[in-house]
């Protein structure tokens, strides 16, 4: 069963954060992961915060088929926001996080002064357009509202999304920080700026929505079928990784899951579990 995180859970990490940040730096030792002595106790479970599908699908594989065999005690924690995950893993509350890609994570860091870094890649999930209204990209006309996230980097994701496929032109040289005010010409189309965990939700009020490819998931949407659209994944840099508080990139725990998440046995269960939906993203760097 699932544990979606509580509103006081929130309140506290949250107050947690704002109390500590001041007195937060980066450390060359795992220090939230050690035990008496100044060493990392590796019979301790390894705490790793992540959205439900598909991080948290793919750790539980990670957890119940191969962790055993490396010696590895894995603890999934599962949260159904995007910020939490890195102020619990700031505060040392979880040892590690596995929701976001790169550019939300220089973001994140950069606004909130914390110290969060990349382990190792995992997949890519294709952001996508999706409707329940028009069947076809081509049916999109001037007068209709598109859903995109409201967060910094995936509203930038969604509009070059949107601008790749010709419904909207942007400003030179934006890139993946472009704003609605950056949008030179909306060929009459609307946008409506939400949440990205509750764009899903909004489909049935709008004519369209960008939606990110695990809240798609969540929603029973299968990226490679449903999505009018999809993003390309060669040369894309939204893949998705494991992360820790800098300092515990050399936690024993923390390579060996890095291990397991690239290997063939969990290429070959994303392959097969979602059909092109997320990507296997292997090989490519996670810094």
């Amino acid at each position: 069963m699932r544990k979606n995180i509580k509103l006081t859970a929130l309140t506290a990490a949250s107050a947690a954060l704002a109390l500590g940040l001041t007195a937060c730096g980066s450390s060359s030792d795992p220090s939230t992961a050690k035990s008496d002595g100044g060493k990392v106790d590796e019979s301790k479970p390894l705490v790793i915060a992540a959205s439900p599908s598909p991080h948290a699908d793919i750790l539980n594989f990670v957890k119940d088929k191969l962790a055993a065999k490396e010696g590895l005690k894995l603890e999934v924690k599962e949260f159904t926001d995007y910020v939490l995950p890195n102020t619990a893993t700031e505060q040392g509350q979880v040892d590690g996080n596995y929701f976001q890609h790169k550019p939300y994570l220089d973001d994140f860091n950069k606004k909130n002064g914390t110290h969060i870094v990349p382990v190792v890649n995992v997949h890519l999930e294709p952001l996508g357009l999706y409707s329940k209204k028009v069947k076809a990209l081509t049916d999109i006309k001037a007068g209709q509202t598109i859903a995109v996230p409201n967060d910094t980097t995936n509203e930038g994701r969604a509009l070059q999304l949107l601008a790749a496929n010709k419904l909207i032109t942007l400003k030179d040289g934006v890139g993946t920080s472009a704003k609605l005010s950056d949008i030179t010409d909306k060929k009459g189309l609307e946008f409506k700026e939400l949440e990205a965990a509750t764009v899903p939700r909004a489909l049935n009020d709008v004519d369209a929505a960008v939606i990110n490819g695990n809240y798609a998931l969540e929603a029973n949407l299968s990226p490679a079928k449903d999505a009018l659209v999809l993003e390309k994944a060669e040369g894309n840099p939204y893949a998705n990784f494991l992360a820790v508080k800098d300092g515990k990139q050399n936690d024993p725990r923390i390579q060996k899951l890095a291990k397991l998440l690239n290997s063939d046995e969990v290429k070959k269960f994303i392959e097969e579990k979602y059909q092109g939906s997320v990507i296997p993203a292997f090989g490519t760097p996670a810094a």
